[in-house]
């Protein structure tokens, strides 16, 4: 197998580690927090609102504004690595 080629195959499997953690987190806060622990959450008040509510609601939206800056810094990060950024 040539240098070139196990580079690639190094950052596809890097790419899809990063890819794999945020969308386990994504997934832990829309359904865990959202569905799965809501009753446990709805004993905690934020901002006058129930925690479970609220993730439900907004919070949820929040995370997951900051799972994509996180994944652009991470691919970003990536990217030179490998040296494949513009």
């Amino acid at each position: 197998m040539s240098e070139q080629s196990e580079s690639a195959r190094s950052y596809w499997r890097e790419n899809i580690r990063i890819i794999s953690t945020y969308m386990v987190i994504w997934f832990a806060v829309s359904y865990g927090c959202g569905i799965l622990f809501v009753d446990e959450l709805d004993q905690i008040q934020f901002f006058g609102f129930p925690l479970g509510f609220w993730f439900a609601q907004q919070g949820a939206i929040y995370v997951f504004i900051g799972l994509i800056w996180a994944y652009v810094f991470s691919m970003n990060k990536l990217d030179e690595k490998y040296d494949v950024h513009e």
